[in-house]
Formats: structure tokens, C-alpha cells, sequence
């Protein structure tokens, strides 16, 4: 139970991706493409990330949920984004500068690198995998990528949560 809910100035709105490594992306795209049938809507390279992935979509519109399939460019160096094979998932968020903000200043570790712009062009950022002295709060082993959501994205979840049930 978390006692700071109703001071949280900032939503987690929903799932925005799963990433997903291997060493080798043509294995994943074999399960996820030519098997589960999602689409390759684009990609990603770079040498800063260690990256090379397919962007895929589940759904469609502001609900489409992102599934990367990721392999290292070189499998020796860091980040190794195919280890774990559940490299990491991404939220939503509503207002990601207050989020990051307030989530810091609550002792929760991020990594290094700031918000920035991300592969699907939105503003991201990861809170780091592991605990340290100064942040004690972390992903517990689990990357997470914070998303800001766009306008659309916004405005479909607050319909969804004005909707009656």
C-alpha cells in the first residue's frame, strides 16, 4: 500500500512497449513476425545503445502496445541489450519531467542519460535495474522505460477512464 498515492503528480497510464533481446533478431522476428504475426513498423540503430531492433506493434492507434525485438551490434560490449532476453518494459506517463522529478527526489535510481528522445520518437528515460547507496528505490533487477505519452495517447485514456463501466 502505498501511502504517497494521492500526492503522486503524475499518472502511469498504461504499457507503451516490451523489449525483447537476442543475439541474433532474426530468431525473435521468426516468434513474433512469421509466427504471432505482428508488423515490423520500424527500426533502430545505435552505437551509443549497443543496439540494432525492430520496432512492432500490437493493436493499433493510442492503445498499440510496441514490441522491440533487439540484438546487440557487438555482442562484447555494454549495453548488452540481449541479456536478459526481457530487456525491458515501457510505461506511459503523463507528465514525464514531473515524474522524473518527483520519482528522484523520492530516492529512485535512474540511469544515466537523462530524458532524451527515444527510438519511436517520444521523450524516455530508464530507471535503473539496480539499487544503489544514494537511490535506494529501483527496477529490482527489471529495466523500466518511462514514456511520455502524446496528446493522443492522453486523450484516449482519459476517455477510457471517464467511460462508465
Amino acid at each position: 500500500m502505498n501511502t504517497q498515492q494521492g500526492l503522486r503528480p503524475f499518472k502511469v497510464l498504461g504499457i507503451q512497449q516490451i523489449a525483447i533481446g537476442g543475439p541474433d533478431k532474426t530468431r525473435l522476428q521468426k516468434l513474433w513476425v512469421d509466427m504471432l504475426g505482428l508488423e515490423i513498423t520500424g527500426t533502430f540503430r545505435s552505437e551509443r545503445e549497443n543496439v540494432d531492433e525492430d520496432i512492432c506493434a500490437i493493436g493499433s492507434g493510442p492503445f498499440k502496445v510496441e514490441v522491440d525485438l533487439m540484438q546487440p551490434l557487438d555482442i562484447d560490449k555494454k549495453p548488452a541489450v540481449h541479456s536478459t532476453p526481457l530487456n525491458h518494459v515501457g510505461l506511459w506517463i503523463d507528465d514525464l519531467p514531473m515524474a522524473v522529478q518527483w520519482l528522484t527526489a523520492q530516492g529512485v535510481r535512474f540511469a544515466p542519460g537523462g530524458i532524451r528522445a527515444g527510438a519511436a520518437g517520444f521523450d524516455i528515460c530508464f530507471l535503473h535495474p539496480r539499487a544503489s547507496e544514494e537511490f535506494p528505490i529501483s527496477g529490482e533487477g527489471v529495466l523500466i522505460e518511462l514514456v511520455q505519452a502524446p496528446p493522443e495517447v492522453l486523450a484516449a485514456f482519459a476517455r477510457l477512464a471517464a467511460a462508465p463501466t
